[in-house]
């Protein structure tokens, strides 16, 4: 049965990897959720004083909340496996490319890990760590955070004759990287503030209460 022709397009999330010298779109770089979650977790906890310090620090703010997004993605690969000529990877694989695409981001590239070994055995003295591509948590275009992945897991619910996944659900637990992360002049500085910009220009449109609203008669 075909969808109401008037019902609108639901849009999708997913994760854009940024080159982190060149800023542009990675090979590949696009990591779309096939599903979209139905719930998403959002946790921001202040930056201010210390507690304990001077009075006078008490309402001071020394930076942007550290905000953490968590989230539960479903991947499944049966209605490909219907069609198994029109997907093959699917067919031969089930869903490990998918998975595999999500579980790369956090690890370096073995061709940098070999470089650094061989760079290692040649009796280089400091060996930088590894930088990784700069990651876009993407849900609308209102918003587009960088972020870092702090959690991640897999539950993989069934899987094929060949014992490849083929239904797996991803927990996902992410942190946004604000300008205290940041430099704030480069590409993710400047979308985190776009990003606390939209916030301001959203709170903005939200009606004002009165102090008689909440049963306050006279003045503070």
């Amino acid at each position: 049965m075909s969808n109401f022709p008037g019902s609108p397009r639901t849009l999708k999330g997913g994760i854009v990897l940024l080159d982190p010298d060149k800023f542009t779109v990675m090979p590949n770089g696009v990591l779309i959720l096939q599903y979209t979650p139905d719930t998403l977790k959002r946790t921001l906890k202040a930056k201010g004083a210390e507690e304990g310090g001077e009075r006078s620090e008490a309402m001071r703010l020394t930076g942007p909340p550290v905000e953490t997004i968590t989230l539960d993605a479903e991947i499944d690969a049966t209605d490909q496996l219907e069609f198994p000529e029109q997907n093959p990877n699917a067919a031969a694989l089930g869903i490990f490319p998918q998975l595999a695409a999500l579980e790369a981001l956090l690890y370096p590239a073995s061709a940098t890990l070999q470089s650094n070994y061989t760079l290692a055995q040649q009796g280089t003295l400091e060996i930088m760590p590894v930088m990784a591509p700069l990651a876009l948590f993407t849900w609308s275009s209102n918003r587009i955070l960088p972020v870092r992945i702090t959690d991640f897991s897999i539950t993989e619910e069934a899987f094929d004759p060949l014992l490849n996944p083929i239904r797996a659900k991803v927990s996902l637990g992410l942190r946004v990287l604000s300008i205290d992360d940041l430099p704030f002049a480069d590409k993710g500085g400047s979308l985190y503030m776009v990003y606390q910009q939209q916030k301001e220009r959203l709170a903005a449109m939200q009606p004002h209460g009165t102090l008689t609203s909440l049963g306050i008669k006279g003045p503070l």
